[in-house]
């Protein structure tokens, strides 16, 4: 239940919902973190089905009502062990505290039913009763059947007692058939063998058929009983498969949060200060795509890059520059994911703190959408697209922008000064009417929209021009310069050839703009390096400072044993001090001794 309930997983339509969820999720991962084993759904199955079908007056199998007993169990076992944690699970707790699990009803369906779905003998006296007959003449027949083989022997295919149509019959060759008169049931596919009920036994076993049909009546009648009392309790037993499967997906939540490496989400305000913009910062530190981090755990891949983000709250509108598979695109669909994530409940694989703003709407225009059915061009796809995500836009009514757009090569596919000139119309419209727009492309005219309106920033791929490969870092207030050129030097294009097509870019502005660029992107290196270099510093100065303290410790531990070996010895001195006077005092009584051994006349 809980993996169809996966499959068919809702986004959140209120911000409220997702905090639910969110705290189900740290709920269980804090109930598993002190738990020796996960959380235990042992004997839960699906059994809406045969809840169904009782409560229109249908009579369960007996394996169905084995599982409804397994179920009750089950919950009360997870009901129970919520309750073992006291108040540390306030959101769980409220959700089993009204459970009804009917021990009762459990242990009448036990006592009627065994492990196996077949009803059991102790379920009324008049089943053993019929059992017990029908064990007896079962054994009748039985031997009567023995005894005709014994005496038929040379009749005999095999000597095996069978049964053909819930009826007991023996192998007879065929040729001898006559020997054994009777009625013939079956006959092998060779024809070699006939199997036949012996007319000695034929009353037997229609006595055996009686009494097997007694069994299935009685056998009917304890299911019927069973099943209605399950009816009587449909409402109750849904609830309470409804919870079991509310925590089922909980557990699968916060087990694939602690997988991903993943922590809590925290939805910042949507506040904003007297100019309407917000006052909160998008945090999303060390970021990894949560199917990058499988394909490494599981296909043994190369280790994931992350990636940053630190939105300040006036920026609405982030255009991602840099060249083709340097991770722009991956960068759309992972903040996509961990937005979507967050909505789900699910916690997010970046470091704490995770702080992004509940998005009531994401919408995206990623992949080519070229299609040559429908005569859509890579453009025609984009635009068809794009205005989907504008008529979505349009149609929430929330007084402030709460939606994130992400927009792949936007204005790509058709003229470059066109698609530039559309690319930036339709980036000052969204910055207007989302809460955040993150976009890719190559146009360089998008690169100075940050420099004439503060609600826009840029940011880039890195691309190392030495290896011909990109790092897929992103870097953050740094537009992506052109590397075409240089790619194609670096790949050995005859000099001349570029040469030309660098005096064809149009020489002065755009080499500035690059070398500037360069420039920053010099700058930034240099600044991580100072920043390694600081943060090897603080480490060899953190372990300095621990040997330090654990010296000065191991001094102060050193110091008390030998003030306190000091203190022994003054203690021991004084006590050997006070013995020799005690004895001295006592010489003195005792008074001077004579030296022949008397003593002396004591003086007055």
């Amino acid at each position: 239940m809980g993996a169809i309930a996966a499959r068919q997983l809702g986004i959140p339509t209120s911000q409220a919902a997702s905090e639910a969820l969110l705290t189900q999720t740290t709920e269980v991962d804090y109930l598993e973190s002190q738990l020796a084993t996960s959380l235990a759904f042992d004997g839960i199955q699906d059994i809406g089905n045969a809840l169904e079908r009782a409560s229109v007056g249908g009579v369960l199998a007996g394996e169905e009502l084995f599982n409804v007993a397994t179920t009750l169990a089950g919950v009360r076992n997870l009901r129970r062990l919520i309750n073992s944690q006291g108040e540390q699970l306030p959101v769980l707790l409220q959700l089993v505290s009204d459970l009804r699990t009917y021990p009762e009803l459990e242990q009448r369906i036990h006592y009627c039913i065994d492990d196996h779905g077949k009803v059991t003998d102790r379920a009324s006296e008049k089943l053993s009763g019929i059992r017990t007959q029908l064990k007896s003449q079962r054994d009748e027949v039985y031997k009567k059947l023995q005894r005709i083989m014994q005496v038929k022997s040379s009749a005999i295919q095999e000597g095996v007692v069978t049964q053909r149509d819930n009826r007991f019959v023996i192998p007879v060759k065929a040729a001898y058939k006559g020997m054994i008169p009777g009625i013939v049931h079956d006959a092998s596919a060779s024809g070699s063998t006939l199997y036949i009920e012996p007319n000695s036994v034929v009353n037997g076993n229609n006595q055996l058929r009686q009494l097997l049909r007694q069994e299935q009546v009685e056998e009917e009648r304890v299911r019927r009983e069973l099943s209605e009392a399950i009816a009587s309790l449909v409402e109750d037993l849904e609830h309470l498969l409804a919870v079991a499967t509310t925590l089922d997906l909980a557990a699968a939540r916060a087990r694939y949060s602690h997988w991903i490496g993943g922590n809590r989400p925290r939805f910042i305000q949507t506040s904003s200060d007297n100019l309407g913009n917000p006052t909160e910062t998008i945090v999303l530190r060390y970021l990894r795509h949560p199917l990058l981090v499988w394909q490494e755990q599981h296909e043994q891949g190369t280790p994931v890059v992350p990636i940053t983000l630190r939105i300040d709250p006036k920026i609405c509108v982030v255009a991602i520059t840099g060249p083709n598979t340097g991770g722009k695109t991956v960068t759309l669909k992972t903040l996509g994911l961990a937005a979507l994530m967050a909505k789900a409940g699910l916690f997010v694989p970046a470091r704490e703190p995770v702080e992004l703003p509940w998005f009531d709407q994401v919408l995206a225009d990623i992949g080519d959408e070229q299609s040559l059915q429908q005569s859509l061009s890579t453009f025609s796809g984009h635009i068809k697209r794009i205005g989907r995500i504008l008529d979505a836009l349009a149609q929430n009514q929330h007084p402030s922008p709460r939606s994130l757009v992400l927009l792949d090569e936007v204005g790509a596919g058709t003229d470059p000064s066109e698609g530039s000139a559309l690319a930036i119309a339709l980036l000052k419209h969204l910055a207007n009417t989302t809460r955040l727009t993150i976009a890719t492309t190559h146009f360089g005219e998008l690169k100075a929209l940050k420099y004439a309106d503060e609600r826009f920033e840029n940011a880039s791929v890195e691309f190392d021009v030495q290896t011909l490969s990109p790092t897929y870092k992103l870097l953050w207030g740094i537009p992506g310069r052109s590397n075409a050129l240089a790619i194609a030097q670096r790949l050995g294009l005859q000099s001349e050839i570029i040469d030309s097509a660098r005096g064809y870019v149009g020489g002065g502005a755009s080499t500035e703009v690059n070398d500037v660029i360069a420039g920053l992107e010099e700058q930034r290196r240099l600044q991580e390096d100072k920043a390694a270099e600081a943060a090897r510093l603080v480490a060899e100065a953190e372990k300095f400072y621990g040997q330090v303290s654990r010296k000065a410790q191991e001094l102060q531990v050193r110091e008390q044993v030998l003030k306190a070996q000091q203190e022994e010895a003054v203690r021991a001195a004084i006590a050997e001090a006070k013995a020799e006077i005690a004895g001295v005092i006592r010489q003195l009584q005792q008074g001077p001794q004579k030296p022949n051994g008397h003593n002396r006349p004591r003086r007055q």
